[in-house]
């Protein structure tokens, strides 16, 4: 029995490092933001709030929107509180990393470098770049790159992808960025700018809410980007969740009819301030 003893013990001594190897894993899987979301009864969601028809305050200073509805429903899906954590757009992702929200609603296109950062679920949109600018400027542009010229002004949101596709396809503009689109817009309306770049929703909700302004907006499409719902990368459990009831809203037809309300039907509009 002895020498068994002394055959096994090895064999034993292995089996307990993987067990304790399995608890570590089992320890690294821990859940953090669903633990906390769920402990607290909130869900914590940053969002700009300023980015019509994606999120903004009404005329009442209510928060509404797309994104605002989305994370309506997935609070109410995990049969918790939602709170609106305001954010300028440049620092949600720091906000998200910091764990001062549990997750980002806010017309954010997926890219590889955010992706490095966070994770995202979705996308849960598509949207894509325009320029809105003058009816005079539209007149005299055939082709977008005509606005690659030093002499060209235009304006993005500081951080988005719309910075970074001025500085990628139009170099040699002038180029400033903005802290959020009613900023933007006023330097439009006031000939401080030539073009705004931006997602289209926000483009045509511009034109819509401005219709004796002159401004136009550059057609086709000059991209189709993917929105997404940032999530902290930490916790694969709480992804799979948001992933689970996004799956749910999608095929109850809730986002289509979502969409419908804030990107078709401009009945809306008159809330605003």
């Amino acid at each position: 029995m002895l020498k068994l003893n002394n055959i096994f013990r090895p064999a034993l001594r292995a089996v307990t490092v993987v067990v304790a190897l399995c608890l570590s894993s089992l320890v690294l899987a821990a859940s953090p933001v669903l633990d906390r979301v769920v402990e607290s009864g909130v869900l914590k969601v940053a969002m700009s709030v300023d980015q019509p028809p994606f999120n903004m305050r009404s005329r009442d200073k209510k928060v509404i929107g797309f994104d605002v509805d989305i994370a309506r429903a997935l609070a109410e899906a995990m049969q918790v509180k939602l709170e609106i954590v305001e954010t300028p757009f440049a620092d949600l992702l720091g906000v998200l990393t910091e764990g001062g929200a549990d997750l980002v609603i806010s017309g954010m296109t997926i890219t590889p470098e955010r992706t490095r950062q966070v994770s995202f679920v979705g996308p849960y949109t598509l949207s894509g770049k325009s320029m809105l600018t003058t009816a005079r400027i539209k007149d005299v542009v055939e082709d977008v790159t005509v606005f690659n010229d030093p002499e060209i002004r235009v304006v993005a949101l500081k951080n988005s992808t719309s910075e970074s596709f001025v500085q990628r396809n139009l170099p040699e503009a002038s180029l400033d960025t903005i802290a959020n689109y009613d900023e933007g817009v006023q330097m439009l309306l006031t000939g401080r700018i030539d073009a705004m770049v931006a997602d289209l929703p926000i483009l045509k909700l511009t034109m819509l809410r401005y219709p004796g302004a002159g401004l136009s907006m550059i057609e086709p499409a000059l991209s189709v980007e993917p929105l997404g719902i940032a999530i902290p990368g930490n916790d694969e459990q709480f992804q799979n969740l948001v992933r689970n009831y996004m799956s749910t809203l999608d095929k109850t037809g809730l986002t289509t009819r979502l969409r419908e309300k804030w990107f078709e039907d401009n009945s809306w509009i008159p809330l605003l301030p």
